[in-house]
């Protein structure tokens, strides 16, 4: 069913959010500074390509509140923005039945969007008898 969705997903407008990840990374990564931010924009630009199946969670690494600093940073410069798209876009989606499905993958990336420092993206685990 995963499959399914990310086709569709692709088909119905996910590889232009691809796209633009990707198109905004190597952008930021002209500049040092830009680096970790377009290494986030990545990881935002690997998940808009094939949503269904992954999701956003938080990790538990070590590294002091560094990524506290750089989310809001990224707060003020992207975070805002970015998160309304994607909610602008769930809305739309969410106005039909089936494209119920693709709102939740806005929300997901709405979600990442707006706080993506110290975030990973993993594929669900089907646990024993699903």
């Amino acid at each position: 069913m995963n499959t399914l969705g990310n086709v569709l997903w692709i088909i119905l407008g996910g590889f232009f959010v691809f796209l633009f990840y990707l198109i905004g990374s190597l952008l930021l990564m002209v500049t040092l500074v830009g680096i970790p931010f377009g290494l986030q924009t990545l990881k935002m630009a690997n998940l808009a390509l094939f949503p269904f199946g992954r999701e956003a969670v938080q990790t538990q690494r070590a590294g002091g509140c560094l990524h506290v600093i750089m989310n809001i940073i990224w707060l003020l410069v992207a975070g805002i923005e970015i998160a309304v798209t994607h909610l602008v876009l769930a809305l739309l989606f969410a106005v039909t039945i089936v494209g119920i499905p693709f709102a939740a993958q806005h929300l997901k990336l709405a979600y990442i969007g707006l706080v993506p420092f110290g975030m990973d993206i993993v594929d669900h685990r089907q646990r024993p008898g699903q």
